[in-house]
């Protein structure tokens, strides 16, 4: 019973999410309101509420998604596998499969979804606040003193946003994601071997 109410919240709030986002691509963030998402998802605002504490967390959801991303990869990664072996794996074939999350999927929805945030103010800005999460995550799994786990976190999340956005920036102008996946790998490996010798993991 227990596993049918969690996949009812999760429906739920994918539901409220894909609503908001929706109405936000149609009329501009600032100009929806919560009760009007509330009202076309055909819930009350105290539920909305309760899934979403702020409205900036509709729109985000997608990333909140994600935020113990890289924590998981490296805390579940085959034995004798190193971090930054794990990481490297799970970016590739997030290149392979076109996840948005590398930046390279040119699927117009995608598309449109991330020019509304970017060209967000207040969502920008919030958006620092998941990768300051996701970047104490992976401090957390990849474990040793904290100091040194906190900056090889904070390298690593920065690597993989950057190879994001540069895949993103090609996207929105106009390049198709198959062509530009070659010279994407190639530079995740750049990447990932200049962590490699940065790193000692």
């Amino acid at each position: 019973m227990s596993g049918l109410r969690e996949r009812k919240k999760r429906q739920t709030r994918q539901l409220l999410s894909d609503t908001a986002i929706a109405l936000f691509l149609e009329k501009g963030f600032d100009a929806v309101s919560v009760a009007e998402v509330a009202a076309a998802a055909e819930v009350s605002k105290p539920t909305l509420f309760r899934y979403f504490p702020a409205k900036e967390d509709l729109a985000l959801h997608r990333f909140a998604d994600h935020e113990d991303e890289a924590a998981r990869v490296v805390t579940e990664r085959p034995a004798g596998a190193g971090p930054l072996d794990a990481l490297r794996a799970h970016f590739l074939r997030g290149l392979d499969r076109r996840d948005p999350v590398t930046g390279l999927c040119d699927d117009p929805d995608v598309l449109a979804f991330q020019r509304f945030l970017y060209g967000t103010p207040a969502l920008v800005a919030r958006l620092h606040g998941y990768q300051a999460r996701s970047e104490a995550a992976l401090a957390r799994a990849l474990g040793g003193e904290p100091l040194p786990a906190r900056l090889a976190a904070a390298q690593i999340v920065a690597v993989l946003r950057v190879l994001a956005e540069e895949n993103a920036r090609r996207m929105a102008a106009g390049e198709s994601a198959d062509a530009v996946h070659p010279e994407a790998v190639a530079a995740a490996e750049l990447a990932f071997r200049r962590l490699r010798d940065g790193l000692p993991l």
